[in-house]
């Protein structure tokens, strides 16, 4: 197929040249950043936990009134949650990965009078449970030893970190940026002034708002915490399938122990996944409808366009079948037409999806567009404005010569 007949023919319809080549470029521009912004939200819906999600449940509670021994009635708690049939582990923890309800977070240096942190961590609490409660798989090192565990109250009681010296585990990210290349385990870290030995490495543990920064960068210490005091029980169960008989049996667990407290809530951890991330995927699901209404449109408007020029181009049509065109040399030009209009389109919605990706980035602090979204929405225009010209093209290749002359 020669092009210099096509750019003719378009020369006459130059309107409609236009109009085509401007909606293609607009929905280039537009499904190359919502693609973008699409893949980026399915990331962070993906991203893993580092914990045994189906088999997690949670129950947050609070006292009524002053508690004389919280830490003596989380004991008992735990013990009458262990008691469960079906529970396999039961623990308390101040957080959870993806969680909207608490995050908190230390400056992690390397020396003691260090101006700067070297990061910013999720700093995990604690007992002697937590991490086979919380499935968390260790790659380097050790658990905690007994004597390394420290109540809350006791922590309290020191008057802040001055000469506490403890124990840490890390996540494999966090001892890579602290040491790179290096053997974390027995290294040094500090909160402040406060010395912390690395004893062991664990493969992921997400932090509970991966915005606050790098989302694998957490840590643990041996503090044991009491329900009242910013705590959540943890317990994990042993079939999935049966979490919501363990969790209402649980609730009654802990009522038989002390019916004067206030559940505050009770859910799966794959509920509470589910709820972080509800935004991500709403806004997945806002941004595929456009993306796909606006191909639509993009579609329609092909279609109509080259109607429209089958219409107007009747009598060319026909005369070309007479001078010996065959219906598939016809279909090819309408195909190649489009293909041209669909490319110049292309051409400049890439430029324009650079430039609205610059824009958003300096608004909304978006990372730049990665070059391989280019070609997929030029793939995707191209298939649809292909799709969308054949049924014109193919009622164009149908036009007889004998009609299109009675048409002159």
């Amino acid at each position: 197929m020669h092009v210099p007949p096509i750019i003719s023919s378009l020369r006459r319809h130059r309107t409609a040249a236009l109009l085509i080549v401007l909606e293609i470029a607009l929905t280039c521009a537009i499904v190359c950043n919502a693609l973008f912004l699409i893949g980026e939200r399915i990331d962070a819906v993906r991203r893993p936990s580092g914990i045994a999600e189906r088999e997690l449940l949670q129950i947050r509670l609070s006292g009524i009134g002053p508690q004389a021994d919280a830490g003596a009635r989380t004991r008992e708690d735990l013990a009458a949650l262990r008691a469960v049939p079906g529970v396999a582990g039961a623990t308390v923890t101040n957080q959870l990965p993806f969680y909207r309800f608490s995050s908190s977070n230390s400056g992690v240096s390397l020396s003691a009078d260090q101006a700067q942190p070297t990061l910013h961590a999720a700093r995990y609490h604690a007992d002697e449970t937590t991490i086979a409660t919380l499935g968390i798989r260790l790659v380097a090192g050790r658990d905690f030893l007994p004597d390394e565990y420290m109540d809350v109250a006791e922590v309290e009681a020191l008057d802040g970190s001055e000469g506490v010296r403890g124990a840490t585990i890390v996540t494999a990210s966090m001892a890579e940026r602290l040491f790179p290349g290096e053997q974390a385990v027995g290294r040094t870290m500090y909160l402040g002034p406060m010395p912390l030995v690395i004893v062991g490495v664990v493969e992921s543990l997400a932090r509970p708002s991966p915005s606050d920064g790098e989302g694998t960068f957490s840590f643990l210490v041996p503090i044991r915490l009491h329900y009242n005091n910013g705590g959540s029980y943890l317990i994990r169960v042993i079939d999935p399938a049966r979490r919501d008989a363990v969790l209402a049996a649980a609730v009654d667990a802990l009522e038989a122990v002390d019916p004067n407290r206030l559940i505050l809530a009770r859910s799966s951890y794959e509920a509470i996944r589910a709820d972080y991330f509800r935004n991500d995927r709403e806004m997945i699901g806002l941004l595929s409808t456009v993306s796909i209404v606006l191909l639509v449109v993009t579609a329609f408007g092909i279609v109509g366009l080259a109607s429209f020029w089958v219409q107007q181009r009747t009598r060319q049509i026909g005369v070309r079948r007479a001078l010996g065109a065959t219906r598939a040399q016809i279909l090819r030009h309408f195909q190649a037409e489009n293909f041209l209009l669909t490319s110049i389109g292309i051409v400049l919605g890439m430029a324009l999806a650079y430039a609205l990706n610059q824009l958003m980035m300096g608004r909304y602090e978006l990372p730049r567009l990665p070059l391989a979204y280019l070609p997929i929405s030029a793939l995707l225009l191209w298939a649809l404005g292909q799709a969308a010209v054949l049924w014109p093209a193919l009622r164009a290749a149908a036009i007889s010569p004998a009609i299109a002359t009675r048409a002159a």
